[in-house]
């Protein structure tokens, strides 16, 4: 029988949840994606008190495989290629979306060099951080929380509209777009017993693919 968290380790995660989802969008560190350190020092910490690790969250380097990397970069591929050239050209036609806010990305236009930082960033950030944050802390903390009855279907969908509603600045469409890929990436997690490297590697690829064509100036 699973054993219920006590008060303090409940208010502490969310807390940490907090935390992870507003602190990256104050800008109070003036130095790109460097937000990432007080994250993940700070979640590090939480989960030491419980005896974890990012290992036992779904980051376990053992389980990092030749097959991770192409069932992931395959997922990527093909859930780009859903989300652009079926589902949202389907949901244009009942509802009229704007485009997705691209704003941020203008400076990787025809520009290689930032092509290649921001490229770099998006899969430390994009991809690892992001999937550890979310796919692996929020999502394994709110499993704890809630009745196991419906903890995983219930953490599944928080998990995830917190994941879209961390990309608000993309706009409407960014956000949809971040929650439907959102849940693919946990799903594809899920499917390999909680491996995130597959999501990592779908995810890093889904933005790479994006960032690509932004560079290119298809978007």
């Amino acid at each position: 029988m699973r054993q219920r968290p006590t008060v303090g380790n409940i208010l502490l995660w969310l807390s940490a949840i907090a935390f992870a989802f507003l602190f990256p969008h104050f800008g109070l560190i003036p130095v790109l994606f460097a937000y990432s350190i007080p994250v993940l020092i700070l979640l590090w910490l939480v989960l030491k008190r419980t005896k974890e690790n990012f290992s036992s969250i779904g980051f376990n380097p053992k389980k990092l495989t030749l097959h991770s990397v192409l069932v992931g970069i395959a997922a990527g591929i093909l859930l780009f290629a859903f989300l652009n050239y079926v589902f949202f050209p389907a949901l244009n036609k009942f509802v009229l979306l704007p485009k997705a806010n691209l704003a941020d990305f203008n400076s990787i236009r025809h520009h290689f060099f930032n092509y290649l930082f921001v490229l770099s960033m998006g899969w430390l950030i994009g991809g690892w951080y992001e999937e550890l944050v979310f796919h692996g802390f929020i999502f394994t903390r709110f499993e704890k929380i809630l009745s196991k009855r419906y903890a995983l279907t219930a953490s599944f969908i928080v998990t995830n509209f917190l994941f879209g509603l961390y990309h608000f600045q993309l706009g409407t469409s960014g956000m949809i777009n971040a929650f439907l890929a959102g849940c693919a990436y946990q799903a594809l997690a899920l499917r390999y017993k909680r491996n995130l490297w597959y999501a990592f590697f779908c995810h890093g690829f889904f933005d790479t693919i994006g960032l690509t064509f932004i560079y290119l100036g298809y978007w």
